[in-house]
């Protein structure tokens, strides 16, 4: 028996592919966070105009990248491209409903969503504007619910014209507690839904990671809340017009419902379940 060193073909085979790292490419989805690894910039994919891609911080900072190579996906390389295009029928709103195309807002119903206050309602807008616009459902904000019975007995809900609010800080014993209370034993409790959260501020409904926490800061009780997230994160606040940026900054940071606590979630969602549901 003989040994034949030349017995198979040494160049047969992928020869040429042996040590090479293959980079897998990655769609740019939105809200994948990447790193660009030439300038160390991290941040979540924003959107896609032509080859460019933009990236967006924790701190709202945007930067546009070539797509392509030079990214890193959790520390590995990835070559960005751009997403298909979504098949018809399967995609989403931000609330995570399906979206329904060529339809007009339909005529608003009879009922109402009430929130506490302007930033309550631009979260609710953002995430589910679409399906509200596609229920005919109004939201409208009260600037508070010290008078909510009032403004209850105005409305003057009854079938097919209900009314739901959304409250903050909604505890035990709270002050928005025994309002609420109150609604609901009123005359129109009936056709009236009060749920709530038990965030200080509808701020905290927004999952702390969106703006580079951990958890929430826990401010004092003798200090503005809004005032003392604002400080604690070293953004400006001194003036009216600061912590109105700073939700703007938060607000910006919400994509879709899977940014918000599941508390929040929920209690809207049972909102929009109440006033549409059939007389």
């Amino acid at each position: 028996m003989t040994f034949d060193r030349y017995d198979s073909d040494p160049l047969a085979g992928n020869w040429r592919e042996v040590g090479r790292v293959v980079v897998p490419a990655v769609a740019a989805e939105k809200d994948l966070v990447v790193e660009e690894a030439a300038t160390g910039f991290c941040g979540a994919v924003l959107r896609i105009e032509g080859k460019l891609v933009q990236l967006e911080d924790y701190h709202g900072k945007v930067r546009v990248f070539p797509l392509g190579a030079g990214f890193l996906l959790e520390g590995k390389p990835v070559i960005l491209r751009a997403p298909a295009a979504p098949k018809l029928g399967t995609a989403r709103t931000a609330s995570g409903s399906f979206a329904v195309s060529g339809q007009r807002a339909r005529v608003a119903l009879p009922g109402r969503i009430f929130v506490e206050g302007r930033h309550d309602a631009e979260l609710v807008e953002k995430v589910w504007g679409a399906d509200l616009r596609v229920e005919g459902v109004v939201v409208e904000y009260l600037e508070g619910v010290d008078d909510l019975e009032a403004i209850v007995k105005r409305f003057a809900p009854g079938p097919g014209r209900r009314v739901g609010v959304l409250v903050d800080h909604l505890v035990r014993g709270s002050k928005e507690s025994r309002i609420a209370d109150a609604v609901t034993r009123g005359p129109f409790g009936a056709h009236v839904l009060v749920v709530g959260h038990p965030f200080v501020d509808v701020w905290q409904g927004v999952k702390p990671g969106r703006v580079g926490l951990d958890e929430w800061p826990v401010i004092p009780r003798n200090i503005e809340w809004k005032h003392g997230i604002c400080e604690a994160l070293g953004w400006p606040h001194e003036e009216q017009a600061d912590i109105a940026r700073a939700w703007q900054r938060i607000l910006g940071q919400v994509r879709s419902y899977a940014d918000l606590e599941p508390v929040l979630l929920g209690r809207v969602e049972q909102l929009i379940d109440f006033v549409t549901a059939p007389a």
